[in-house]
């Protein structure tokens, strides 16, 4: 008889979730969650801000930061989008691998190169409050 209280409740909480008489928030984090998460971040970020001012992912001498001071004009907020250089609809990653390639004569990176990820992350975190315009030029 238990096994069937238990089995009639469940099925009762599970439809009252569904029909939003119980609300269930799955976003909601705790002090020490955030907290934790921004560093990581951050430390993604301080990682892609190393290789943006440094000569030695390419074989030519020149950083990213010669030509994109600060992420400067680098615009991810509207990325994906057709660039001419490359001749097709792309995402940020794949911009960032085409001026590796073309400015520093490096090697492409992996999209899920740690070093990709961390170039990510501090060109978007040098444009933190920009609206997001995907295809714009």
């Amino acid at each position: 008889m238990s096994g069937k209280i238990a089995g009639t409740t469940f099925v009762a909480v599970t439809l009252a979730v569904i029909v939003g008489l119980v609300p269930v928030r799955g976003d909601e984090f705790s002090e020490k969650d955030m907290k934790r998460w921004q560093e990581e971040y951050m430390s993604v970020v301080k990682t892609g801000r190393e290789l943006w001012v440094s000569a030695d992912l390419g074989t030519n001498g020149v950083a990213c930061a010669q030509c994109h001071p600060n992420a400067a004009n680098t615009h991810p907020e509207t990325y994906p989008k057709f660039q001419s250089q490359i001749g097709k609809v792309v995402l940020l990653r794949d911009m960032i691998n085409w001026c590796l390639q073309n400015a520093l004569r490096a090697p492409q990176l992996d999209a899920d190169d740690p070093r990709m990820r961390a170039m990510e992350a501090y060109i978007i975190s040098q444009r933190t409050g920009s609206k997001l315009i995907y295809g714009k030029h």
